[in-house]
């Protein structure tokens, strides 16, 4: 009988240990993935002076970590770790946004931008992300009537 508890003390110590070892190295933020950007905006978002920023936000849409990559190629490898951290504490789901813009301003989408988004939401330690950066914005135009401004004809 002392030899079969010594025996799962042994064990339940070795897999406590696998399982703290596993811990350590992983830290309590590390994701990696892939940004992947569609043919048609492929030469936008690889233009000269662009970034590519790489966003992760909690479940109020408040960012936690952020990881910019200047001048990016894509299909874009990329790992995050705790020194990309905006802050101390993380709890629950996470959401992962792409930004591909020249004008710096995170946050901020303007006409030529690129963006998109994880299909899912993520953990602290998820690999293998896929995130397609396929929505920009287009041009602005009004729309035209017979009688002229489209504002002032709706207006009547």
């Amino acid at each position: 009988m002392k030899k079969i508890l010594l025996l799962a003390v042994v064990l339940s110590l070795a897999v406590c240990g696998y399982y703290w070892n596993r811990s350590v190295k992983e830290g309590r933020f590390n994701i990696s993935g892939t940004v992947t950007v569609p043919d048609r905006l492929a030469a936008l978002a690889q233009a000269d002076n662009n970034a590519c920023a790489i966003i992760v936000k909690n479940a109020a849409d408040v960012p936690v970590a952020i990881k910019r990559v200047v001048d990016p190629k894509f299909p874009l490898q990329f790992s995050m770790g705790e020194e990309d951290l905006l802050t101390e504490h993380i709890e629950g789901d996470l959401k992962l946004e792409v930004q591909i813009n020249n004008h710096g301003r995170l946050g901020f989408i303007k006409q030529g931008d690129i963006f998109g988004a994880s299909a899912e939401t993520i953990k602290p330690n998820s690999k293998n992300i896929l995130v397609e950066a396929d929505k920009t914005l287009g041009r602005v135009q009004l729309a035209r009537s017979a009688k002229g401004n489209f504002f002032r004809t709706a207006a009547r």
